[in-house]
């Protein structure tokens, strides 16, 4: 048996651009119904969400890697060696780390995704990633259908893409908008002039340093204009997010209705 092909991590290697979006809903049902809508990556979020191991498992089992679904993400809650190892071995063939804040940090996030003598992975025989002891010569080659995202969040962190970007092994940088708002003082107002600055000065470091570069972006139109820029891979909408207008609009259609 063979390791499934990680689509994603190949449309990045190749500047594809990738459209998104962002579970926080913690349900494998919702898992199963995104990831076949056509959408080309999802990531399943536990760094705000109340989502825990055992619920990831069973959201990747939901969106088994084949033809017509997107290609799972998961975001751990800190880049953390013990998280993301235990993501890995239940099968995550993608990982967004957050708060990474130089390349030194980012060297520890891939080195916890390699195993050794290139890393730190603990070394398990027989875990859902290699298809319980199925996938032939799996500790060689796991790192070959495996993406590492760094996700970059402060004015110090988007100084240093060029230094990050240098990372051997690293896939792409993800700019978070809503920390990246903060730290330039723009506290929930990612459409300010300063903060939209930083997010754009950090896609020009990454595209200078060849490395693609993603962000969320659950305004349509702020969507539309990421990816004119040039970032490759592109949230377009959260689907905690989505559920939350839809409910009210339904709602107020038939308040009006009614009152009509």
């Amino acid at each position: 048996m063979k390791l499934p092909v990680n689509a994603f991590k190949r449309a990045l290697k190749e500047g594809r651009p990738q459209i998104g979006l962002w579970s926080m809903l913690s349900s494998n049902i919702v898992a199963e119904i995104v990831a076949t809508a056509g959408f080309d990556w999802v990531v399943l979020d536990t760094e705000h969400s109340p989502n825990e191991l055992p619920m990831v498992l069973q959201q990747l089992q939901a969106m088994q890697i084949d033809a017509n679904t997107a290609t799972p993400v998961v975001r751990p809650a800190w880049n953390d060696p013990v998280l993301i190892k235990r993501f890995l071995d239940i099968g995550s063939p993608n990982l967004i780390l957050p708060f990474v804040q130089d390349a030194e940090e980012a060297r520890r996030a891939v080195e916890a995704t390699r195993y050794p003598p290139k890393g730190i992975r603990g070394v398990s025989g027989n875990q859902r990633a290699n298809r319980y002891g199925l996938v032939a010569d799996y500790h060689k080659h796991a790192e070959e259908e495996l993406g590492v995202i760094v996700q970059v969040e402060t004015l110090a962190a988007v100084s240093r893409i060029p230094e990050i970007a240098k990372t051997e092994g690293l896939d792409g940088i993800f700019i978070g908008p809503a920390d990246l708002s903060a730290d330039a003082g723009h506290l929930g107002n990612s459409s300010h002039p300063e903060a939209q600055a930083a997010i754009m000065k950090g896609l020009e470091l990454c595209k200078a340093a060849g490395k693609p570069c993603g962000i969320l972006a659950p305004d349509e139109n702020d969507a539309k204009r990421y990816l004119d820029a040039g970032f490759t891979f592109v949230a377009v909408g959260v689907d905690q997010g989505m559920l939350v207008k839809a409910t009210r609009e339904i709602v107020r259609r038939f308040r009006s209705h009614l009152a009509g």
